[in-house]
């Protein structure tokens, strides 16, 4: 018997030229992207944050073929660029991405910076005082709003870098915000309670990821509520408690001592009776 061939994923690079749709809930995005070689700006979709016109987008992902909108590119996962040319870098800032900085702003910025204007915002926006119409007001503001579109970024980088997908991420930063990295860092089974779609099998996965050992307390707590939630689910208002320890440590592939102290846990939180 043949097995079937491996899904490869598709590599697409390109820089943003428009945001057609974005839905602020949960960061599903419509774009168009210039992409070298394709003779019209290529339609991408999938859950994204933070994305602006004059960015360049890594893409890995899928074609499809919509019924109604035609061909498009799914994206699985990205890694956004920050331009480097003086017309991207207009573009970028002038989208309305950053507040302070509108498309006027932006030319007047890029025209006294040119291609050092990222790198001047980056590490010297003070600077941005000696453009026409800037004032210290305008610089504090400018800076906050470049502050919380890095730490959106470097949010999602991280992640996605622990086997998170984009539309659980976007779900993930919506609900924590900048809290969002520790939160999971801590206890990403928290994500289970937490975030719609996502249950304890996933956020085990994210926790193996971030080095959480089979036995930690969070884990086993985690397992236990997992387990009960199940049994509820077939129909069952009541089961023994020696079967209701066997099929945990059977599910958890813990010891029993773990699940002792895993049950006295959460009943101490009131979250069995």
């Amino acid at each position: 018997m043949t097995q079937a061939p491996e899904h490869k994923e598709t590599e697409l690079e390109g820089q943003i030229e428009r945001i057609t749709y974005m839905n602020e809930e949960n960061g599903y995005t419509v774009a168009k992207v210039n992409v070298p070689g394709y003779p019209e700006p290529v339609t991408i979709v999938g859950n994204l944050l933070a994305l602006a016109p004059g960015e360049v987008l890594e893409m890995k992902g899928d074609w499809e073929t919509h019924p109604k909108f035609g061909r498009q590119f799914k994206i699985l996962s990205h890694r956004t660029v920050r331009p480097s040319s003086v017309k991207g870098i207009r573009k970028y800032l002038g989208s309305g991405l950053i507040k302070g900085i509108g498309k006027e702003m932006a030319a007047r910025i890029v025209e006294k910076f040119g291609e050092e204007t990222l790198k001047v915002i980056d590490e010297r926006i003070d600077e941005l005082a000696t453009v026409d119409g800037i004032g210290r007001k305008r610089v504090e503001m400018i800076k906050n709003a470049w502050a919380d579109q890095k730490e959106i970024r470097a949010i999602m980088i991280f992640l996605q870098e622990h086997g998170v997908g984009l539309s659980h991420a976007t779900k993930i930063f919506k609900r924590y915000g900048q809290r969002s990295i520790a939160v999971v860092t801590q206890n990403p089974y928290r994500l289970a309670t937490d975030i719609p779609g996502i249950g304890f099998q996933t956020a085990d996965r994210i926790a193996e990821q971030l080095g959480f050992e089979k036995n930690s307390p969070v884990r086993a707590e985690a397992g236990t509520l997992y387990v009960l939630n199940r049994l509820a689910e077939e129909g069952h208002v009541f089961y023994p408690y020696d079967l209701l320890m066997e099929k945990c440590i059977e599910i958890l592939e813990v010891d029993r001592e773990t699940v002792i102290r895993a049950f006295g846990a959460v009943a101490i939180d009131n979250k069995i009776v």
